[in-house]
């Protein structure tokens, strides 16, 4: 079971995220660490295997708290491969075939590398 870095999605509109980024401006490192504990440790508990998400609510004091964990590859994980280097689809069929994951993943918590965001446009009317 291996942990990447986290995604904020805190800009949302009408329930649809606005803003992706990695790694979260908000986060300290010890609160990262037990946030990507948590969701390993989750994933791991159901016996999951395969790409996941773990989504949580995070309070102003950085608390954290378990919302839900979507069982797919979310259409924002460029955000993540951008900051980790990893091709998460390839490592996903990779797993999905019986392979096992590279030994350096395997070490615990994958480290992210500078800073990426994706954006969401949206074409509406906002005086409807």
């Amino acid at each position: 079971m291996v942990a990447l870095p986290e995604r904020e999605c805190t800009i949302q509109r009408r329930n649809q995220k606005v803003i992706e980024e990695s790694p979260s401006p908000f986060l300290d490192p010890v609160t990262r660490k037990k946030m990507q504990d948590q969701a390993a440790s989750l994933a791991r508990s159901v016996g999951y295997n395969s790409a996941g998400t773990c989504e949580f609510l995070v309070d102003k004091h950085r608390n954290f708290y378990f919302l839900e964990m979507n069982t797919r590859l979310q259409v924002e994980h460029p955000v993540t491969e951008a900051v980790t280097g990893l091709d998460l689809v390839e490592l996903m069929i990779r797993s999905a075939a019986g392979e096992p994951l590279p030994a350096a993943l395997l070490k615990g918590h994958v480290p992210s590398s500078g800073h990426a965001f994706e954006s969401r446009v949206y074409a509406e009317d906002p005086l409807r």
